[in-house]
């Protein structure tokens, strides 16, 4: 698999640029279809969330890949080529896989350590399931990003310095208006992201918590399951008024919590009790849900992606745990770079293996005919000789090349055995169960290509 990445995030792109290119409603099933679709590519996922959308695929050139892949996220997001080219990032084979493993483990994420993006890449992993567009290298390749990222939560303190984006935001409240566990809250929105906030909202005891989604149904259960109430979307303006703290991550395309709206329910909470703490918005939309101008209004504090961006880069972190999980990291590619590289020489051997039997059974069967006359026992002995010589003689050779395969550079022992041996490539192919391939020098298979001068190919 020759593994390819490309997308942009928090760190090469402004936020209001995530904003306008981020994926709603449908959009990203035909992203994913559209990449699956593209010539040079096998095999694609993609991975979205509030603060980064990534294209992982299996190339059969890099160049095409990177103008393909960039065009159709050009296109999906709306955003012009030409505007969005110098925020895209770009990393290939063994960087790629870093790049994947050193996401999974929480190390590229705004809160450096969160937990959130496993479910967040289990959750793109499946869809490309349901789509069909991973296949096995894929597949095994999220898995094993998965189990990374398990192991650097489960033998590394990086938790210490990472929580989800929700009480990273919450904290963000506290500080500019008091104590959380002390506010009457408003969650507009019942999907994952709502979800968290309102479920950490009941933990922290709120003396009252009001949900609000357009599908009532959702809003009812979700309720349900952490004591809360409901009110109609219609109203949430008028819950706003009662509330201390709002919370909105609804995955609309547009404003659903609009100046005017809020500067109305601040007046009635200033009506109500004169000298209360401002009414505290945590958006944590992509796109926003707050129109940006409340920021303006008195009596409000306004918390969203981009104050958390901000926030994050000022936040120290854990520097030795950080640093153990990069050492994780790096062990990990090394054995999973291993593995690949062994893996590509087997259908090589079967193919060594498999010619070799095909010549000594063609020998048997001209030495059955011109010996007729030799007995059962003596057929059965000179067989078994035959294939144990030709077994001793292929054992080292084959035992030694997966080793030396494992190696960097190891792919052209599988090149040197094909042509000791003349084996003919259709045989490997069909071996691999691959089609035809479009020939890549060993030396990209090992290091990041150049890329278009325009796209960063980014250093892990």
């Amino acid at each position: 698999m020759s593994l390819l990445v490309l997308g942009l995030s928090h760190r090469t792109a402004p936020v209001g640029l995530l904003e306008r290119a981020s994926l709603t409603g449908e959009e990203p099933v035909r992203l994913l279809r559209a990449a699956a679709g593209s010539a040079p590519v096998g095999e694609a996922t993609l991975v979205a969330t509030c603060n980064r959308i990534e294209l992982y695929a299996d190339v059969a050139k890099f160049h095409a890949g990177v103008d393909d892949l960039s065009a159709l996220l050009a296109g999906h997001t709306g955003v012009e080529l030409e505007e969005l080219t110098p925020h895209l990032y770009v990393h290939y084979e063994d960087r790629a896989v870093h790049h994947l493993f050193s996401v999974a483990c929480g190390l590229d994420s705004m809160v450096v350590g969160e937990g959130q993006i496993l479910g967040q890449l289990r959750d793109a992993l499946s869809l490309a399931q349901d789509e069909g567009t991973a296949g096995r290298g894929l597949n095994e390749l999220f898995q094993q990003a998965l189990r990374v990222g398990k192991r650097a939560h489960s033998e590394t303190g990086i938790d210490r310095a990472g929580q989800s984006l929700v009480t990273f935001g919450l904290e963000q409240v506290a500080e500019a208006t008091g104590p959380v566990e002390r506010k009457r809250a408003l969650v507009v929105g019942a999907g994952s992201m709502s979800s968290l906030a309102a479920t950490t909202l009941a933990r922290l005891g709120v003396p009252d918590l009001v949900i609000a989604n357009r599908t009532p149904e959702r809003a009812e259960r979700l309720a349900a399951a952490l004591d809360a109430r409901t009110v109609p979307f219609g109203q949430v303006g008028a819950a706003m008024a009662e509330a201390d703290l709002v919370i909105s991550c609804t995955g609309a395309a547009g404003i659903v919590l609009g100046a005017e709206e809020i500067a109305v329910a601040v007046g009635r909470r200033a009506e109500r009790s004169a000298g209360a703490a401002p009414l505290a918005v945590l958006d944590l939309a992509m796109p926003r849900d707050t129109d940006p101008g409340v920021q303006d209004l008195d009596g409000v504090v306004l918390v969203d992606l981009e104050t958390l961006a901000d926030a994050a880069s000022e936040r120290p972190g854990g520097a030795a745990d950080v640093d153990l999980v990069r050492r994780l990291v790096d062990e990990e590619l090394e054995q999973y770079a291993a593995a690949q590289r062994a893996s590509r020489i087997t259908p090589t051997v079967v193919a060594l293996r498999t010619m070799a039997a095909e010549v000594v059974g063609a020998e048997l069967e001209r030495l059955d005919g011109r010996l007729p006359e030799l007995d059962a026992k003596a057929r059965a002995e000179l067989k078994q000789t035959v294939h144990r010589v030709v077994d001793k003689l292929l054992h080292a050779p084959t035992v030694r090349v997966k080793q030396l395969a494992s190696e960097p550079g190891g792919a052209s022992y599988a090149e040197a055995l094909r042509e000791l041996f003349d084996l003919d490539p259709a045989a490997v192919r069909a071996v691999a169960g691959a089609p035809d391939p479009v020939r890549v020098p060993e030396a990209a298979r090992e290091t990041t290509l150049p890329a278009p001068s325009t796209i960063r190919t980014i250093m892990p």
